[in-house]
């Protein structure tokens, strides 16, 4: 093992070691042939590249007003909230034999004149 360990140790110092100082340093780096291969240029794909997506801000038309609903998302989910507690209270009095909110509830017709 020691010897493997030295053989990488020397093999190290050359590689990595000291560079020379001067002159020698010129004639060393033209000695020295280049360790990688130039670049190969990639070959273009096969295929059609698809489009990048494009931002809708960059759009060059302006959008229409009229087309676009102007409704603030918290407005939307307060609304919804609303309807979801009036079908929670009519179903929980539908089990104690209540008959008020809606006429339907989970598909089925509740209310008066329903027959069972």
């Amino acid at each position: 093992m020691t010897d493997l360990i030295r053989a990488l140790t020397d093999l190290w110092k050359v590689v990595f070691g000291p560079r020379p100082q001067g002159r020698h340093r010129a004639d060393r780096a033209t000695a020295v042939p280049p360790l990688l291969a130039p670049p190969i240029p990639p070959a273009p794909p096969a295929w059609p590249r698809s489009p990048r997506p494009r931002s809708p801000y960059g759009i060059d038309e302006p959008l229409n007003g009229h087309e676009t609903a102007l409704v603030r998302p918290y407005l939307v989910a307060h609304e919804e909230r609303e309807q979801l507690r009036e079908r929670r209270l009519a179903l929980l009095l539908a089990l104690d034999g209540f008959d008020v909110g809606p006429d339907v509830i989970h598909g089925v017709r509740v209310g008066v004149g329903v027959a069972a």
